[in-house]
């Protein structure tokens, strides 16, 4: 979903938008109209107001479970999740907060329980954003919670649904097996919604006969249509939305942790980071061995990348060196 949203604050997509300008998101996320929270895999993504309002009550679920699998719920157990939640929104309704200005206020009120675990209790099982600044492009600030309610002045829908949910994952991700919808998604009983959407779908099987999913209209490039090199953010969606992940990493490059991911002609090449020190900016881009083709077309999609990355008025450089 994040591939086709013009929201995504990451430099690897926003480098490749067309008309692009930074200030507009931050306008954007300052009026309220796109907000950052947990949705998908239960982790932070930046949607727009609408999308929010329709997608948080469908993912619900894969919050409480989370939660429910932690050691946090496991240190709160004999606490009354209800009154936990009440007490817990009133105090983040009243001002935002971080889960570390919780911590005093809700051992005050639950004396002899980890005061790191209520906290998580009341920022997974709300439905909570996180406030500007956090989320305003080139601006930074310390994660402070408040509702929805109190955010938005408007309240979760019950238009969104899980087979909406999953045809935009489709289009952006698609094609995809079950497999890959639960991963992406984080819920359970997909293989249900498959079924119900099997007749509006395309459905073919891949080489090693897994079911895959793709919306009937979607572009199917030939195989031996070279797909563009790209610079890939870290958590970005495309390399965390497939249960299959041998489509993007081949033979033993895998990448060193969460960095910034290379992809060329579809598949991991490398990592990448951008280093802004004194006058100059820098692309450090760690690589496998390219062909020359590879590495003209590279080079112009980092240049794009250090334009867009760089603060202004900087000097900028690209320094490449090759994966042990």
């Amino acid at each position: 979903m994040q591939a086709q949203n013009p929201l995504d604050p990451y430099y690897g997509l926003a480098a490749r938008l067309e008309g692009f300008d930074p200030s507009e998101l931050a306008d954007l996320v300052q009026e309220r109209k796109a907000v950052r929270g947990a949705l998908m895999r239960a982790t932070i993504h930046l949607a727009t107001t609408r999308d929010w309002l329709e997608l948080r009550p469908v993912v619900g679920p894969v919050l409480t479970r989370t939660f429910g699998s932690t050691q946090f719920a496991r240190n709160v157990a004999a606490v009354p999740m209800d009154e936990l939640l009440a007490y817990g929104r009133k105090l983040i309704e009243k001002q935002p907060r971080t889960r570390a200005e919780l911590h005093p206020l809700l051992s005050q009120r639950w004396p002899g329980n980890e005061a790191a675990s209520l906290a998580q209790a009341v920022t997974y099982l709300l439905p909570v954003v996180q406030v500007s600044p956090r989320g305003v492009w080139g601006k930074t600030g310390p994660a402070r919670w408040t509702t929805t309610e109190a955010w938005l002045g408007r309240t979760t829908t019950t238009t969104g649904s899980v087979e909406s949910l999953i045809l935009r994952y489709l289009a952006a991700f698609g094609p995809a097996s079950v497999k890959d919808m639960r991963v992406w998604s984080g819920l359970a009983g997909l293989r249900a919604v498959a079924e119900s959407l099997r007749p509006r779908l395309r459905v073919f099987n891949d080489e090693s006969g897994t079911e895959l999913f793709d919306l009937p209209e979607a572009p199917h490039p030939d195989p031996e249509v070279p797909a563009p090199p790209r610079f890939l953010p870290e958590y970005d969606n495309l390399l965390l939305s497939h249960e299959d992940r041998s489509r993007f990493f081949a033979g033993d490059l895998v990448p060193p942790g969460w960095v910034g991911n290379v992809l060329v002609d579809g598949f991991y090449a490398g990592y990448w980071k951008i280093t802004q020190k004194r006058e100059t900016a820098t692309l450090n881009v760690s690589l496998r061995s390219l062909t020359k083709a590879e590495t003209s077309d590279l080079e112009e999609e980092a240049g794009r990348l250090l334009t867009f990355g760089a603060a202004p008025g900087l000097a900028r450089d690209i320094q490449v060196t090759e994966l042990d």
